[in-house]
């Protein structure tokens, strides 16, 4: 018993000087680390390490409704030597950085339609990208018509901001003549359907394609296509033959989706809770959405090679939840299908078939 003592003595004496060591070593500690991160921060090159092809980092896979997992719509685009935002929901702007997207070299935002959750993050979007990216003109704001009166209204909003900016960091880097978006609306073809190229350079296409979110009255997918690789995003729409024209052949298809028994659910407990327009809300929102199948349905029809849930409906807070929102759509395409969070990218090489996703957090 004497021996045992003395070990457990000791054992908790080693303890007790571990613990005093780390807290009179946790300011150097801390700074260590700090130094650290900092380093790691500002050498990494996330978009220069994929190389040339085709990316998209999911910035913003989520909804007006909370989700721990997901920010407002936005997903950014490389394609060669080009870059691209589609849609600017809140907090996107923010992710894209934090993902070692190259914010300031953003050719354009692309605008699938003007819900307030696809552009309330808009403001952030075009500061970050004329900070960042030492812009001499205001950055191109494509999207339905209407996109004039919303990027006027954000230049306003931060008219202040800019002066105040300029006037700190001086013109080099925050010249006023760059400073906010310029709208581009987007006029469609006449006739059912519909689709047109708004950017051809270097080899990078991109098109935009009519979808069906009425009682929205124009509202747009997007297609990039550059060196055989190609992608699609859905915007918000139910389920349209047009998307899938305009998707046909695309490697990967981001959709949007409504699981509706899930909402339904919501619904229902909404009304128990005496929240009559929470409810109507709940009920409204089914009928101009599409369901998990209707997403699995366009990608078959369209042949994509891999089918990317965004904007999901409800939110998602767990992976467990995945399955139970996939349910109805497992039947309706035999591809691979994923639920996008926040923080992935998904790189096409040029050139390649290959298909590559990493986590950039």
């Amino acid at each position: 018993m004497t021996v045992l003592r003395w070990v457990l003595i000791a054992v908790a004496g080693l303890a007790a000087a571990a613990f005093a060591g780390s807290f009179l070593f946790r300011l150097q500690i801390s700074e260590f680390l700090f130094k650290r991160a900092v380093q790691a921060n500002f050498t990494v090159d996330r978009a220069g390490d994929l190389g040339d092809g085709l990316h998209v980092f999911v910035c913003g896979a989520g909804t007006p409704l909370p989700d721990p997992k997901r920010n407002g719509p936005c997903m950014a685009v490389i394609a060669g030597p080009h870059h691209f935002v589609i849609d600017a929901g809140s907090g996107g702007a923010r992710t894209m950085i934090r993902m070692g997207y190259p914010i300031g070299e953003i050719d354009a935002i692309l605008l699938t339609h003007l819900h307030s959750d696809h552009m309330d993050g808009l403001g952030e979007q075009l500061m970050q990208a004329w900070v960042n990216g030492g812009r001499d003109t205001p950055l191109p704001v494509y999207g339905p018509p209407g996109v004039e009166e919303l990027v006027a209204g954000f230049n306003a909003a931060y008219r202040i901001d800019g002066t105040y900016r300029t006037a700190h960091h001086g013109a080099d880097i925050a010249n006023p003549n760059g400073r906010g978006g310029a709208p581009v609306p987007i006029i469609m073809p006449k006739g059912p359907g519909g689709q047109t190229v708004i950017f051809d350079q270097d080899g990078v296409k991109v098109t935009a394609f009519r979808v069906n979110h009425q009682p929205v009255e124009t509202a747009y997918g997007y297609r990039v296509d550059y060196k055989n690789r190609s992608v699609a995003f859905s915007g918000d729409t139910i389920y349209d033959a047009n998307l899938v024209a305009a998707s046909t052949g695309t490697e990967i298809l981001f959709h949007e989706a409504l699981n509706r028994e899930m909402v339904l659910r919501m619904h229902d407990a909404a009304e128990a809770a005496g929240r009559p327009g929470l409810a109507q809300i709940l009920s409204d929102i089914l009928t101009y959405h599409a369901t998990p199948e209707d997403a699995a349905r366009s990608a078959t029809e369209a042949g994509v090679r891999r089918l990317v849930f965004y904007h999901t409906i409800p939110p998602l807070p767990t992976r467990a939840l995945n399955a139970l929102f996939l349910k109805d759509a497992k039947g309706k395409y035999a591809g691979p299908m994923d639920v996008a969070e926040d923080g992935v990218i998904y790189a096409l090489p040029a050139d390649s078939r290959e298909i590559k996703t990493t986590r950039a957090f």
